[in-house]
């Protein structure tokens, strides 16, 4: 009797597990499979004359090595400066990035450019939305967007949605964000191709569907919806996610745009440790955003059950985790009938499917950066394929423990400035 539920449970978690991976995996390719879709990630091949102005939002904590490039970038734009109004914000008691900011801001002043100020908030709780909420009543222009403190934005960034703005008539575009340093650590080039797979293909479908969870940076706002939504709940830590399925409850359709030449870049976090924390704050947000509800007010019941799916993950990937160890176990000591055996590995050849998946995407990524692909490097992703895989699902049992103990502060993720060299002598060796 014992044997024969443990092998209906083994059966019925591999068809799960299958099922499971082979919808994450057409999420993954939809664009490639869906011609429209793959049409809409573009870009336009013409912008439309400036029109709608920006408000820049830059938040930022102890971003002392990264901040001034990055307010120069965006100061730098190919639009013009008296459409663009740049807020670098900080707590209070970040004195030293304070300080790189209003350096930066004096020598701007020295050339002119004077559209750069920095707000500073001196109350809790000390975190990226609680700080995006102290600066939404200081701008003043049409549309506001976030950018993050590492980021390098495409000088053309601003005309391309001030075009798609207002040929699509939409409220929200959420614009593609790229890490880019694929060969830092072992698990670089597997957090690259999630970024690109997550907003070159998925974010079109949830777009499509009206239940979106929006990325947290290179996202713009019509400012009157914004501040009718009430701005961004500030003890949330995947604010942007929350944002986003809020926006789709209210029925406002958001415009997904990746196009690879105009991608924000950034990089992957810098050691394991950061990473973990990273992942560790995306599932407990997703897991605060699913216990909050919000959800539940769309309207319809494939909304519904998008949001649910997408929230509900962390959950999935920790019992993963767990389904991953005991799995290796019973390769080695338990033996089953032929059957079992041979639906037990459905799964195990859905993952071959995501890896090869993978594996073709890492070379059109590199492709379109200009950067260079390599045997090695898919190699270093095979071996990295079954540790990464734990480390996610070490951070989702992280989250739950924060969860369910009311831990719910802000841990940030280090930003060294890795996609900006990298990237760098990638170019200088392809000259």
């Amino acid at each position: 009797m014992m044997n024969l539920l443990l092998y209906t449970g083994l059966i019925l978690v591999s068809v799960l597990l299958t099922v499971q991976s082979a919808h994450v995996l057409y999420l993954m390719l939809y664009t490639w499979d869906q011609p429209d879709a793959e049409k809409e990630t573009r870009g336009p091949e013409e912008f439309l004359a400036p029109r709608l102005s920006f408000s820049v939002l830059l938040p930022a904590r102890h971003e002392e090595d990264v901040i001034q490039t990055t307010i120069d970038r965006v100061v730098r734009a190919d639009y013009p400066a008296d459409l663009l109004e740049v807020f670098v914000i900080c707590s209070a008691d970040d004195t030293g990035t304070i300080a790189k900011a209003e350096e930066k801001i004096a020598e701007l002043d020295r050339e002119g450019l004077r559209n750069v100020e920095v707000v500073v908030f001196d109350d809790t709780p000390v975190n990226k939305p609680h700080g995006l909420n102290a600066a939404l009543p200081e701008t003043s222009h049409d549309v506001v967007t976030i950018f993050d403190a590492e980021d390098d934005i495409h000088p053309a960034i601003f005309d391309l949605v001030n075009t798609v703005m207002i040929q699509d008539e939409v409220e929200v575009v959420q614009a593609g964000v790229q890490l880019m340093n694929y060969q830092s650590t072992w698990y670089s080039a597997l957090n690259v191709l999630e970024y690109f797979f997550w907003f070159k293909s998925r974010l079109h479908y949830h777009a499509r569907w009206g239940s979106i969870p929006l990325g947290g940076n290179t996202v713009f706002f019509q400012r009157e919806l914004l501040v009718r939504l009430g701005g961004w709940d500030d003890h949330n830590l995947t604010e942007d996610a929350d944002l986003g399925l809020r926006i789709s409850a209210a029925g406002k359709r958001v415009r997904v745009v990746y196009d690879d030449r105009y991608v924000t870049k950034e990089e992957t976090p810098p050691t394991l440790g950061h990473f973990v924390r990273q992942r560790t704050r995306w599932s407990q947000g997703f897991m605060q955003t699913l216990s909050k509800g919000t959800w539940k007010q769309m309207p319809t019941r494939k909304q519904r059950w998008l949001a649910f799916y997408v929230l509900a993950f962390p959950h999935g990937q920790a019992l993963l985790g767990f389904y991953l160890l005991f799995s290796l176990g019973m390769m080695f000591f338990l033996r089953v009938p032929v059957l079992v055996a041979l639906v037990s590995w459905l799964p195990v050849l859905m993952l071959m499917a995501h890896f090869v998946t993978q594996a073709v995407g890492l070379y059109e990524f590199t492709d379109a950066h200009g950067l260079e692909a390599s045997p090695k490097a898919v190699l270093k992703m095979a071996v990295a394929w079954y540790p990464y895989q734990l480390v996610l699902a070490y951070a989702a049992v992280r989250a739950m423990r924060r969860q369910l103990t009311g831990q719910n502060n802000w841990e940030k993720t280090q930003h060294v400035g890795a996609h900006r060299t990298e990237t760098s002598e990638a170019n200088s060796h392809a000259a």
